[in-house]
């Protein structure tokens, strides 16, 4: 405990040192401090990518997030500055993904395709619809509904860790606001808020094995794997209603920011 706490204490006089005079070598400590972060976002981000997909060039992508997040990070506002730059590392990997334009449009079309669907059905039902219903919307069968899910699965980093604007210049993803649901930061601001309270009300709305899989994926920090075992089903079948979920909470979301 007291190592913990002299640890604690040599970081927080870092970034003392750090506000004082942006000293390039006190820089320097803190991204070698931090960079084990860049790591587990890169790592959290490559979960169910093609092995195309490199975890060396998904971490190199991270570090200027991280550069970012210590050049704007506000020691005086209360909050962690893990919270804080994970949002911004996972952002900087985003674009540089984007930036090479490493999904599929035929896959990036579908999964469009779906979310309108789940729009469409969400207003008419008042609630997130079934895969058969689904299926039914996008003149599918269940089977064909679960391939393409499964394709789409792939680039669940397109879906879950979209990155938009939450309002004074801040970017949000849903991941983040996932993981930070139950708390709400003193000087969080009204979009924060209002996003958090849009994102627990959609989550009610799912049904229960996908509010199940979000819970144990993202708050217990199970693998889709994991929670396949949790379950009884193949981590196959886990990607397939974790990408439903995802798409359905973006869908909420998107048409509500609108």
């Amino acid at each position: 405990m007291e190592t913990q706490r002299g640890a604690e204490a040599e970081v927080h006089a870092l970034w003392e040192r750090y506000r004082a005079d942006h000293d390039p070598e006190v820089r320097e400590r803190l991204i070698l401090h931090y960079s084990p972060l860049v790591k587990y976002v890169a790592g959290r981000v490559a979960v169910g990518m093609p092995a195309s997909v490199d975890h060396a060039d998904l971490v190199s992508y991270g570090i200027f997030g991280l550069l970012d997040a210590i050049e704007k990070f506000d020691l005086t506002k209360g909050y962690k500055f893990e919270t804080y730059a994970i949002t911004r590392i996972r952002g900087a990997i985003i674009d540089e993904l984007r930036s090479i334009d490493w999904v599929p449009r035929s896959v990036r079309s579908k999964a469009r395709r779906l979310e309108t669907a789940m729009q469409q059905l969400e207003s008419r039902l008042h609630r997130s619809p079934t895969e058969e219903e689904l299926a039914a919307e996008l003149d599918l069968t269940v089977d064909e509904l679960q391939q393409t899910l499964q394709k789409i699965s792939l680039t669940s980093v397109a879906a879950l860790d979209e990155v938009f604007d939450a309002g004074e210049g801040d970017r949000v993803s849903l991941v983040d606001t996932l993981q930070d649901l139950t708390t709400v930061a003193p000087d969080a601001s009204f979009e924060d808020a209002e996003t958090k309270q849009r994102l627990h009300e959609a989550i009610t709305r799912l049904s229960d094995r996908e509010q199940t899989v979000l819970g144990l994926y993202y708050f217990e920090g199970m693998t889709l794997g994991q929670v396949g075992d949790v379950l009884g089903v193949t981590e196959s079948r886990i990607c397939q209603i974790h990408t439903k979920a995802v798409l359905s909470l973006r869908a909420k979301l998107v048409d509500r920011a609108v």
